[in-house]
């Protein structure tokens, strides 16, 4: 039995519901598997990791180009760089990639936005080898959604997927520590679900919803739902454990940004 930690950067109690379901339907997990830990505001912890075997950090309305930081956006960037120097496998989806580029010196931008909808995933020459994306296709269709998109990673990261529309799609920080731009936890009905809840996000033109809803069905997510069951898979055989962090280049941003 495996046991693996869900880490939800929310505040919305019912979109992190959802976001426990599509995880546990991607990657195949028990409810008796999976363990879901809030980051809901300025005083939440991730809390002890003894007894897990990997965790992965779901997505948030949150922003790193937000022109200031409230308290709970800080505690969040500081719990989640505080996970980044553990040595339990991480796979983070979504926010977890801006978030994590812009703390260990690279940029974060609006060059690359994404509707809600379908994406291209492409392996690198680095994914093609390594041990968390080896085994999955070279190029490969998931669902996304954001408003801004990593730009430029910093010393030390690589990036293990790019796209025709976002040129990062994925990146390994450290020896420990995994992100996906993609959201590699939805398929049709969890975009859909998502979409309905952040219908006025700016992830999509409202008057474009009902023809992005009729397309998500055709969009094939087998391979990026199977990046969260390979990470789960390795996590359980320890083939992720062991890796180097590095500290010294994951520090929480503490000042706003202009």
């Amino acid at each position: 039995m495996v046991s693996v930690l869900l880490v939800s950067p929310r505040q919305d109690a019912a979109v992190a519901a959802a976001e426990y379901r599509d995880v546990i339907r991607a990657t195949g997990l028990s409810t008796e598997e999976l363990t879901q830990r809030m980051l809901d505001g300025p005083e939440s912890r991730i809390g002890d990791l003894a007894g897990f075997d990997g965790v992965i950090v779901g997505g948030s309305a949150l922003n790193v180009t937000n022109a200031r930081y409230d308290a709970w956006q800080l505690q969040v960037h500081a719990e989640l760089s505080w996970l980044a120097r553990q040595q339990i496998p991480t796979l983070a989806v979504c926010y977890g990639t801006t978030f994590l580029a812009h703390a260990t010196g690279g940029e974060v931008g609006h060059s690359h936005p994404e509707a809600s909808g379908p994406t291209v995933v492409e392996l690198t020459a680095a994914g093609r080898v390594d041990p968390l994306t080896r085994g999955l296709p070279e190029r490969f269709t998931s669902l996304t959604g954001h408003t801004e998109n990593v730009t430029a990673v910093g010393p030390g990261a690589v990036v293990l997927a790019t796209g025709p529309t976002c040129p990062v799609q994925m990146v390994r920080f450290n020896g420990s520590t995994w992100a996906c731009q993609f959201h590699a936890d939805m398929d049709a009905a969890a975009m859909k679900a998502r979409m309905d809840f952040y219908f006025d996000y700016g992830y999509f033109s409202p008057e474009d919803y009902d023809g992005i809803v009729a397309h998500l069905p055709s969009v094939d997510t087998t391979w990026s739902n199977q990046l969260l069951r390979t990470f789960v898979l390795r996590c359980a055989t320890g083939e992720l454990r062991g890796g180097r962090t590095t500290d010294s280049i994951l520090s929480p941003p503490v000042v706003p940004i202009g």
